[in-house]
């Protein structure tokens, strides 16, 4: 993926990672598009960093297909869409009370990223340059105890940006996956001052960093990811799954 000359949509991108590479990916000189469900705080980061906005909620199907109605009307030359819209939330599967969250994470990370696929796939086939990024964690490969859905949708998201990669790059569409690990956003209660979690700031740098050098990438994993990333094919996965349930605040 080229890192300057797009027209970039980013749903999820009012806070946390997805605004800190909205603002780095404007910087460089791409028109940046913003979406998110809060209208106010939209206008409010439009008026700030003079990003494009559409309001939009992946967990509602019917706002989907108008979001990106409007995005493709209103910023026709967008080639890039970045799947950012995600959520993570603390779950008991020993109790019956953790349906309704793992059915909310499913559908904010799972189906909103399936749903944002299939809303732009045929319209970024006729742009040249063409990217899908896909957001999955670290977590993909090595799981957090107490986040048993989240754990489960970002493994999903990094099988199906393998298998979509094979699919769209015959039509000219290019997929990265981003591969964050734990950073300091309000993901979870406590996160944004964790000293376990890298800092927001350092994260976006190095993503943009690793864009800048490897643009045929097929992920971007930035050096403090590789822990878990690599723990199978290093062969210390147990190892991997202890140390990360024992570190962590919030597998406690």
């Amino acid at each position: 993926m080229n890192i300057t000359g797009n027209t970039i949509f980013i749903p999820g991108a009012t806070s946390g990672i997805g605004l800190a590479l909205a603002m780095r990916l404007r910087d460089r000189g791409n028109t940046v598009v913003i979406g998110g469900r809060r209208a106010e705080l939209l206008d409010q980061l439009a008026a700030e960093h003079g990003f494009g906005t559409v309001r939009i909620d992946v967990a509602d199907a019917a706002s989907v297909t108008e979001a990106a109605a409007d995005v493709v009307a209103r910023y026709p030359a967008t080639n890039v869409l970045v799947t950012m819209s995600g959520i993570m939330r603390v779950e008991d599967w020993t109790s019956p009370g953790f349906l309704a969250d793992a059915e909310d994470v499913i559908t904010t990370n799972l189906l909103g990223t399936v749903r944002l696929v299939a809303a732009f796939t045929a319209h970024l086939q006729t742009r040249p340059d063409a990217a899908i990024v896909t957001v999955s964690s670290g977590l993909a490969h090595v799981p957090l105890r107490p986040t048993v859905s989240y754990n489960a949708t970002k493994a999903a998201i990094h099988q199906l940006s393998e298998s979509l990669r094979l699919q769209l790059a015959p039509v000219g569409v290019q997929v990265v996956e981003l591969v964050p690990p734990s950073v300091r956003t309000a993901l979870l209660p406590g996160q944004e001052t964790s000293e376990f979690a890298m800092p927001l700031d350092d994260f976006a740098d190095e993503v943009m960093d690793l864009l800048e050098k490897n643009p045929e990438a097929h992920e971007i994993l930035v050096e403090r990811v590789g822990f878990l990333r690599h723990a199978e094919a290093r062969g210390d996965y147990a190892e991997v799954v202890g140390i990360l349930n024992a570190a962590d605040p919030h597998a406690r």
